[in-house]
């Protein structure tokens, strides 16, 4: 009869930690989207200015401009170099999605370069990048593949 008792015992302590587990998997999951969400709310209508000064230099000069939308997205890069811009990036985004459907790289004359277009797969990754030059015609696509361990 003890050795019942004990096994009881020990299926009830088993069942117990296997629901505190998924209720801690919750509370990690739910912090991890809190912090998503906090990023994101503070990058709200923002635009980062980096500036580079050189060694012996007092004068810093204009690395890199990020502009934010008003969800938090990344809409804009634009890198300079001592000439001016050197490159320029706009992402898009459809609807209120918040992953980018296409991102449209130009050079320092502001023409268009590339043209990139996004697939992504139902948990939210990149499936696939279609790579265009500017007249429109496809370069070549970058399939994503994921192996987790």
């Amino acid at each position: 009869m003890q050795f019942d008792i004990w096994t009881f015992c020990m299926k009830k302590f088993l069942i117990l930690g296997i629901i505190g587990l998924i209720v801690l998997m919750g509370v990690v999951e739910a912090q991890a989207q809190d912090d998503k969400s906090g990023k994101r709310e503070r990058k709200k209508n923002l635009v980062v200015k980096e500036w580079n000064q050189r060694t012996g230099s007092n004068t810093p000069y204009l690395d890199h401009i990020t502009t934010y939308d008003e969800l938090g997205r990344k809409v804009e890069e634009i890198e300079y170099a001592s000439y001016g811009q050197k490159k320029r990036t706009v992402y898009e985004y459809e609807g209120t999605s918040l992953k980018c459907s296409r991102e449209i790289e130009y050079n320092y004359k502001n023409h268009a370069t590339r043209i990139k277009k996004f697939e992504y797969n139902a948990d939210g990754t990149k499936a696939k990048q279609y790579n265009y030059k500017p007249d429109g015609k496809l370069e070549s696509t970058k399939i994503f593949e994921y192996n987790y361990k």
